[in-house]
């Protein structure tokens, strides 16, 4: 049975890693490594990774020390991730049964990696659907990366996170990836994470334009031929995503 890993970065929000445990814990598929990468938290972030320890046991491999950002954190927990298959965890798997369903569709179609689709939540309310399907990444599409799930191989062939970048270094790593078709990716069409609405790229506006100027960075750093165009595109599909009530 192949090994999934599921990195989780936290700092000073202990009750937000306690509900991501308890994601974890839920899913059905029984061969997880779970790792844990914490900033240096000054709250009770220690006392809950060791209840998880008790847990998971040899299942759990966690890392406590000061880090130059989330970007750099994740990279961490990649470099100890030993899983056939490697994803992120912060956000709320919609079944307990998402794992299993990645998996399975990985291995019946001999694929590099997953994706599917998700909802932005703002409480109960769902305010943006990413319903992206397949695509290419000069259209501005590209993977929900909450959901996206990659073989490790990808990761040792292609690297690890930019960590020059605030915002946009998962949006840089996708088009690093996938810009020549090079990784294929299988698709699931049901929504696999449900994801709280405000992230560092959509916490303000002041933030959101970073966020796009990056993406313009990351386009053009990977050789993206009329990088301005992708922009369009892809502002053309976020603006989509959102819900009216």
């Amino acid at each position: 049975m192949k090994k999934v890993s599921i990195i989780t970065t936290t700092y000073n929000d202990s009750a937000a890693l306690r509900k991501t445990i308890a994601q974890i814990k839920a899913q059905d598929y029984p061969n997880i490594e779970y790792i844990i990468v914490d900033g240096a938290s000054k709250d009770d972030t220690m006392d809950v990774i060791r209840e998880a320890e008790e847990y998971f046991g040899d299942r759990l491999t966690w890392l406590s020390e000061k880090d130059k950002g989330i970007y750099d954190a994740i990279n961490k927990g990649l470099k100890l991730a030993t899983g056939d298959y490697i994803g992120l965890c912060f956000d709320q798997f919609a079944s307990n049964d998402v794992i299993s369903k990645m998996v399975a569709i990985m291995e019946k179609e001999g694929t590099d990696g997953v994706h599917g689709d998700l909802n932005y939540m703002d409480g109960d309310k769902i305010v943006r659907k990413w319903r992206n399907g397949q695509g290419n990444i000069r259209t501005g599409w590209m993977p929900g990366h909450p959901t996206l799930y990659l073989k490790k191989e990808v990761y040792e062939k292609y690297g690890l996170y930019k960590t020059d970048y605030r915002i946009s270094a998962d949006y840089e790593y996708m088009i690093r990836i996938l810009k020549d078709n090079q990784v294929k990716l299988s698709y699931i069409p049901e929504v696999l994470i449900k994801m709280a609405h405000g992230g560092t790229s959509t916490n303000s506006l002041g933030a959101y334009l970073e966020g796009m100027k990056e993406g313009h960075r990351a386009l053009r750093e990977n050789g993206i031929k009329f990088a301005f165009v992708t922009d369009f595109l892809r502002i053309l599909r976020v603006l989509g995503q959102f819900v009216r009530h």
